[in-house]
């Protein structure tokens, strides 16, 4: 099962988890090169043999992709692991030397076999080294995410024993909510039971619960979609149990708990290395960005100054990741600065709007200094847009699944934005639409997907008749 949201993280995991990625390559390429080195001769390979063997590495002697999965095995399991990769990479690294003439074909056959015998073994240890040291700091950075259980089964209540004896998995169960009683289900003593099925959405609002397992049996298929209904208006991470696909699912995906398999139904994209490569990406770029631009955001903040009173920066309270109050950063573009309970939208000709302000929201300039957001963790680059506190409570009980946009940092841009849902919702259709492009980018989510977003905002910028 995938592991806390990798936004939580610190930058101490980030950087683990990225030389993690790259060490069965560095471990391959040295172990060849020190078995050369023992043999005392020099030896002059194809210059295609290095490259080969660091790709078909990164390719197939790699982690795990999701932590919690690579914490909960057992030494032996990551071992044989390991050593399958590892005579798949040699079967592969075979078969180009054959059908190229070059690479590892080069070297001498003692060469060869000695780097396929012994190389295994420093993988290993470099693996079983790197996931210590992947598990002190992953323990210290997070706390544990709240879990409570839909049905009593005896799948359900082996599932809570073993998240309560692996605490890598970061998953603290609360207890278990069912519609029979205690006495009908003949309770274990370590197990609690919190309510009936129907006071579960209450509950996991009011506790602000983490993760929801369903564990009820599969004939049971109208409860369950009742459940997710009534989820829909929390940030709750859903998993079912065991697996089956009939519903409409976010980031679906099979797995396993300590051998309990689980079906993610409603989850963030952005987990394990994905979540790794995303927040990388996006502070490295709005840093290049906004270094860049500093010239620019100093003129902007001058105009903004000298043209009107007021602050140069309007913060604004929207919802973030998970559903939490964040702070959003904008150039003012208005003579006033809306944060209260009821915030009126921007409109064509709206006279709160400064000459300078016009300019800016219509080329979009007044959300440069989101970068800032970005650069702190509240905000991506792309994902779907914030929206007001005062908005997010209006349309979260008008529209069903509205909350589940929040299972992701919010974007400076998004899928909604260029695809023409921008600008003024002067309807609840509207509104619906925007909402659903951003489910749907959590459905399709991929790095290229969030590199075509931001060229065609790029493109369509100075082009959009919605920005006023």
């Amino acid at each position: 099962m995938a592991g806390p949201i990798i936004y939580k993280q610190s930058f101490r995991v980030m950087a683990i988890t990225a030389l993690q990625a790259v060490t069965p390559a560095l471990v391959s390429v040295l172990s060849l090169l020190v078995i050369i080195a023992v043999f005392g001769r020099a030896y002059e390979p194809s210059p295609n043999a290095v490259p080969t063997v660091i790709l078909l590495s990164l390719l197939l002697v790699r982690a795990p992709p999701e932590f919690s999965q690579q914490l909960a095995a057992s030494r032996v399991s990551v071992a044989a692991e390991i050593v399958m990769r590892w005579l798949a990479m040699l079967g592969a690294l075979l078969a180009v030397a054959y059908a190229t003439h070059s690479a590892i074909g080069d070297y001498p056959r003692r060469v060869f076999l000695t780097w396929a015998a012994v190389t295994p073994f420093a993988l290993v240890l470099s693996n079983l080294a790197m996931r210590e040291l992947l598990r002190h700091f992953w323990l210290r950075a997070l706390t544990p995410r709240s879990t409570v259980i839909a049905g009593y089964t005896d799948s359900s209540l082996q599932l809570a024993r073993r998240l309560r004896a692996n605490p890598a998995l970061h998953l603290n169960p609360v207890g278990f909510f069912d519609d029979r009683s205690a006495e009908r289900l003949g309770k274990e003593p370590d197990a609690q039971l919190l309510g009936s099925l129907t006071e579960l959405a209450t509950f996991v609002k009011e506790r602000r619960i983490d993760v929801i397992f369903i564990a009820l049996p599969i004939r049971h298929v109208q409860r369950v979609l009742n459940l997710l209904d009534d989820l829909r208006d929390t940030t709750a991470s859903i998993y079912y149990v065991p697996d089956i696909f009939v519903f409409d699912l976010i980031q679906a995906r099979s797995g396993e708990i300590d051998g309990i398999p689980v079906v993610a139904m409603c989850e963030t994209p952005f987990q394990g290395y994905r979540g790794v490569a995303k927040r990388i990406t996006d502070f490295v770029l709005s840093l290049i960005i906004f270094t860049l631009l500093l010239p620019l955001l100093i003129l902007i903040s001058m105009l903004v100054k000298l043209t009107s009173p007021g602050p140069v920066i309007f913060a604004q309270r929207r919802y973030g990741l998970d559903g939490q109050e964040i702070v959003v950063y904008k150039f003012r573009t208005m003579r006033v600065t809306e944060d209260g309970s009821q915030i009126r939208q921007a409109s064509k000709g709206d006279p709160r709007i400064t000459p300078i302000g016009a300019l800016l929201r219509r080329t979009s300039l007044d959300e440069l200094p989101q970068l800032i957001n970005v650069l702190q963790g509240r905000m991506s680059l792309v994902g779907p847009r914030p929206h007001a506190v005062a908005h997010n409570e209006q349309y979260r009980k008008l529209i069903k699944g509205y909350m589940v946009r929040h299972k992701v940092l919010p974007g400076i841009t998004g899928l909604a934005q260029v695809s023409g849902c921008r600008g003024e919702t002067t309807d609840l259709k509207d509104m619906e639409a925007r909402v659903n492009y951003d489910l749907e980018y959590l459905r399709r989510w991929t790095p290229m997907l969030d590199l075509k977003i931001i060229l065609l905002t790029a493109v369509k910028v100075f082009r959009d008749d919605k920005a006023y």
